[in-house]
């Protein structure tokens, strides 16, 4: 690995490590509210080391999250928590980011989380809208601050 990737691991790692970091502290500080999830670590990978990659791109991040939750509780809603509504809560996600053209990998896992834990339409909210553009907002800033191309 050559001194420049190096340098450029080290500023993705570090921004990662500031916003999951921020998130993690609203989630322990902010009594009753949830504000990190799994898939945001994953979506920190995409926003930071492939910052130019279309599922990196606010619109997949922000939708992706957003409508594969909203999957989740939808069929949370009418099949409640099986082996078979959890299939159909993944496949939802991936129909409805694939014909909205916002697909987001890590936002796959969203319908599992709601329907393992009961999740209701107010999740859908925060923190997954509220979380994804903190991530986004933070992606945008911090990668302007390294002259870097994100959106």
């Amino acid at each position: 690995m050559n001194k420049q990737a190096l340098i450029n691991a080290l500023f993705s790692s570090l921004g990662a490590f500031v916003c999951i970091g921020f998130l993690a502290y609203l989630n322990s500080s902010i009594e009753g509210a949830i504000w990190l999830i799994p898939p945001f670590g994953a979506s920190m990978v995409l926003v930071m080391a492939v910052y130019d990659s279309p599922l990196a791109k606010p619109k997949n991040l922000i939708l992706g999250h957003i409508l594969s939750a909203l999957s989740g509780v939808i069929i949370f809603y009418l099949l409640g928590n099986t082996f078979v509504s959890l299939g159909f809560g993944v496949a939802l996600a991936v129909f409805v980011m694939m014909i909205t053209n916002t697909v987001h990998p890590p936002a796959g896992a969203n319908p599992i989380i709601v329907i393992l834990t009961g999740q209701s339409l107010s999740f859908v909210f925060l923190p997954v809208a509220v979380g994804a553009i903190i991530i986004v907002a933070f992606a945008y800033l911090y990668n302007k601050l390294l002259k870097r191309n994100y959106i």
